[in-house]
């Protein structure tokens, strides 16, 4: 049917959350329906994402897309004109083939999850249906508990914190409206209680929205101050801790151990720290505690703290590095990334598989985030459960705003997956 098929594809160049150049794609059928993604990028990269393009040179200081846009507008448009829109995997397997590298160096992995991206919501507006709908069907009902980043550290602010992020995740809540209102509430005391005590420059804030004290190098008195605003508002119980370490960045690859504090320690040391963290305070969720290539060290982990232990950098949505995860017992959860891969097919084989196998899936914008809210609908179409997408950024409030718009159109059949976070079925 033409309005299905392919007419053009075509591709720009726009900006991120960071003001750095990204690429936009739209796919138009013959009948004039348009699908448009916008792709995100991230700061804190593992070493297994699939290869973003970028330009060089003194343009946007080497950072601009025309490469990116030029392959989307010279190979994969003219190949995927006349297809249907509808055939997602058909058209993934496409571009792969014609990118023909194992991380999608040829191409770019970055234009590739761009024309993805905009065929599904083509797809989806073809078909008159969300697109949360379209990814999940008549099952995509549950709604995520938001894992917000109130304390910034590492590669995503100037701090001293050497842990990325300090979260709150308002798991006692009874729906996703009352679980952001709650967050929200919390980030408001949070900002009160360290001005008070770190002075006005704490209310900086770093790139997803979330604070920055100066001064402060140890975590665990982030997580003090934030289990005192939840404390004060009368939340106790209401809601979790957990921290993204991103300790690959941490990590020294010719001494073998991390700095942590301005201390080096071993791994032994690094993982003693974070049981004695989970000991003393309400932590239910670790990402990234050791470097990227420590499937021995998570597995480890696993074992010992009765936590989610999240691999991002570990598996950088690549099932290949997710199957060897399962075989060994290390981690027992995934960080999804859309763009660490480079298609929606593959993203959502890679959440299938950890499903299938007991592990939690949370959904993960990137530090570079663009307005589009696809990740939204991603998170609701496969009943993730939970969802990191930063505070109180536009680009970031702009995903919560769709959740609660997708909250009102499931009305009572929404479900919200609170407590229930890793497993939410």
């Amino acid at each position: 049917m033409e309005r299905f098929k392919i007419r053009e594809v075509k591709a720009r160049e726009v900006l991120d959350c960071r003001g750095e150049p990204t690429i936009e794609v739209e796919v138009i059928t013959e009948t004039g329906i348009v699908g448009r993604a916008s792709v995100p990028s991230g700061r804190s990269r593992g070493m297994h994402e699939a290869f973003e393009l970028r330009d060089g040179g003194k343009r946007y200081h080497g950072k601009g897309v025309l490469k990116a846009v030029r392959n989307v507008n010279e190979i994969l448009a003219p190949a995927l004109k006349g297809m249907d829109v509808t055939k997602q995997r058909e058209i993934d397997e496409l571009m792969i083939e014609l990118d023909g590298t194992e991380d999608k160096s040829k191409i770019g992995a970055n234009a590739i999850v761009g024309v993805s991206l905009a065929v599904a919501k083509t797809a989806a507006n073809a078909l008159e249906i969300p697109l949360y709908r379209y990814i999940g069907g008549v099952n995509a009902y549950i709604l995520p508990v938001p894992v917000l980043n109130l304390i910034e550290g590492g590669k995503l602010a100037a701090t001293d914190l050497d842990f990325q992020e300090h979260q709150v995740m308002p798991i006692g809540a009874k729906s996703f409206s009352e679980a952001i209102r709650m967050g929200l509430e919390v980030y408001y005391e949070l900002g009160r209680i360290l001005m008070e005590k770190h002075g006005k420059y704490s209310l900086n804030v770093g790139v997803e929205g979330g604070y920055t004290p100066p001064g402060m190098k140890d975590p665990r008195e982030a997580l003090e101050l934030e289990l005192k605003a939840i404390e004060e508002l009368g939340y106790t119980n209401k809601f979790a801790l957990s921290l993204d370490c991103a300790a690959t960045h941490l990590y020294n690859r010719n001494t073998g151990k991390y700095t942590l504090m301005g201390k080096e320690i071993t791994r032994e040391e690094l993982i003693d720290f974070y049981e004695d963290l989970v000991s003393a305070y309400p932590i239910q969720s670790l990402e990234d505690p050791l470097e990227e290539e420590d499937f021995e060290g998570f597995r480890e982990l696993t074992k010992t703290l009765n936590v989610q232990i999240i691999g991002d950098d570990l598996f950088a949505t690549n099932i290949k590095r997710l199957r060897k995860g399962i075989e060994m017992k290390a981690a027992n959860a995934i960080l999804l990334k859309v763009n660490q891969v480079g298609t929606l097919s593959e993203a959502l084989d890679v959440a299938e598989l950890a499903f299938r196998n007991g592990y939690g899936v949370q959904v993960s914008e990137r530090s570079g985030q663009t307005e589009d809210t696809w990740l939204a609908d991603l998170t609701v179409g496969i009943n993730a459960g939970q969802i990191k997408t930063g505070v109180t950024r536009s680009e970031r409030t702009a995903q919560y705003n769709q959740l609660l718009r997708i909250e009102e159109e499931l009305g009572k059949r929404a479900k919200y997956a609170g407590k229930n976070f890793k497993q939410p079925f």
